[in-house]
């Protein structure tokens, strides 16, 4: 029988080593299992959804193909999953690609099994683990995109966000901003991860977004396209 208390995950690697050291952190740690681990894109959205897992661990350079096209498959068919990219590549067309077809999360190679872990947990709690380089390239993106879109397609304009969150939701939303961490906030604020978690939340449902980088965008006037 599936225990449901455990985050049930599933790898999408290529290379057989580093795919055999994911499922022994898995089954090493306390709260999380491996669901299955499949070598190409083709085999995983195949079978993977079956399987049911929580969280996907995926690379976006597979031997079928590149991995953006899978993340879209395994996204229309396990829309409740979070997939989480642990890839080589940093380039932020790259992660923007990436992103825009439905991964939850983005990180860079080599990953410590402690960070993996972490990013799994964070991802689960709805929030979007990515390797710090990669969340101030994805930020400084927005920010160079805000001239190119049209001032009345912005969601919001800066400030708007100001008069709807509470103090702390501030707070927060700033931190995101930065790029930080679930756990560097809770260390900054001095709360615990699962409250942060509560916050961003909430944050999400008053701003009307989805996602970290939706709301980073309308913090900074941004138009995602």
């Amino acid at each position: 029988m599936v225990d449901r208390d455990q985050i049930r995950v599933a790898v999408v690697e290529d290379d057989a080593r580093l795919r055999r050291a994911f499922v022994h952190v898995l089954e090493s740690s306390a709260d999380c299992v491996s669901a299955g681990a499949f070598a190409t894109g083709a085999e995983a959205v195949k079978k993977i959804p079956a399987l049911d897992p929580d969280v996907v661990i995926m690379d976006v350079n597979l031997p079928d193909s590149t991995g953006v096209e899978y993340i879209a498959a395994l996204s229309e068919k396990l829309p409740d999953a979070q997939i989480l990219i642990v890839t080589v590549y940093q380039d932020p067309e790259t992660t923007f690609q990436a992103l825009a077809a439905g991964a939850h999360g983005y990180l860079v190679k080599p990953v410590m099994p402690d960070r993996l872990l972490e990013a799994i947990r964070e991802v689960r709690e709805g929030g979007v683990p990515m390797t710090r380089t990669i969340a101030r390239k994805v930020i400084q993106a927005f920010r160079n995109r805000k001239d190119e879109a049209p001032a009345a397609q912005s969601p919001t304009r800066p400030g708007d966000h100001d008069s709807v969150l509470a103090p702390r939701e501030q707070q927060v939303l700033e931190l995101l901003c930065e790029g930080c961490y679930y756990k560097e906030i809770a260390k900054k604020l001095g709360i615990s991860i699962s409250t942060v978690g509560t916050y961003v939340k909430r944050i999400y449902e008053k701003l009307h977004c989805t996602n970290r980088w939706e709301v980073v965008a309308k913090s900074r006037g941004t138009h995602i396209r």
